[in-house]
């Protein structure tokens, strides 16, 4: 992913509420959210270049998220898949403490990275440019290619975004899809310097990209309510003309 919005414990109906958008090369080969042949336990879209996916959840209660942190002046060769982190977290039975203090005794082998893990009842974040594993606290958060809650413009604007759905206390998702489907860029003066250059900075402003070969592939709405009920909802886009279709899921955890 490279847009998470998330809350946490902060609805009077939902302990978990996630919008994020799946940016991504144009011609990477993907498969969309289902659950995996290989691995039944695992509900999640996946990349078939590496094998590994960016978000997911269990059948188990185990959820894991992921983006990429931009650095590109610092990337290393044959470093190891990141999607990785986030299906092995989902597959295997270990605590989410006990893997990112496992992931951090080796995150520097890795492309920079932040990675959210836990279950429905406790979430934790590590990421590779920062020391420590966190507890992620109630309230509203969002995360994008920085640390989480690094105020860029996008994550900013999703923010408002995502507490104006919230109001209601049933949730549609299709407002959430709306909200996500934003591909205004930000004002040339609140752009992040992180070494792309002021067009390319530019075009990866909006919190939904667009552009001949790279953007905003799929968007994807989590809702787990104060029951353990889960709703898993992917809307995967065309991107020649942005149409697109939409699958969801159900389960109890």
């Amino acid at each position: 992913m490279c847009l998470i919005l998330f809350a946490y414990k902060t609805h009077p109906k939902y302990k978990l509420v996630v919008a994020a958008n799946r940016d991504e090369f144009y011609s990477r080969p993907t498969e969309p959210a289902m659950f995996w042949e290989d691995k039944p336990l695992i509900l999640a879209g996946k990349d078939l270049t590496a094998g590994g996916t960016w978000m997911g959840v269990s059948k188990q209660g185990k959820i894991s998220m992921l983006t990429n942190y931009r650095d590109l002046k610092n990337i290393k060769q044959n470093a190891p898949s990141r999607g990785h982190l986030v299906s092995d977290f989902l597959e295997n039975e270990v605590s989410a403490y006990d893997y990112l203090q496992r992931i951090a005794k080796n995150g520097n082998q890795y492309n920079g990275f932040n990675l959210i893990c836990g279950t429905v009842d406790e979430l934790y974040y590590y990421g590779n440019y920062k020391a420590g594993i966190y507890p992620i606290t109630s309230g509203y958060h969002g995360l994008s290619n920085a640390l989480l809650d690094t105020q860029w413009p996008k994550v900013d604007k999703g923010m408002n975004k995502l507490r104006e759905v919230l109001k209601a206390v049933n949730i549609d998702p299709g407002h959430l899809f709306e909200s996500l489907y934003d591909d205004i860029k930000a004002p040339e003066h609140l752009l992040p310097d992180t070494g792309v250059g002021i067009e390319r900075e530019s075009m990866l402003s909006p919190m939904f990209i667009k552009s001949p070969d790279y953007g905003s592939r799929c968007s994807t709405v989590l809702l787990v309510s104060n029951d353990n009920d889960v709703r898993y909802l992917e809307r995967t886009y065309n991107t020649t003309d942005f149409s697109y279709i939409d699958r969801a899921y159900e389960l109890t955890v």
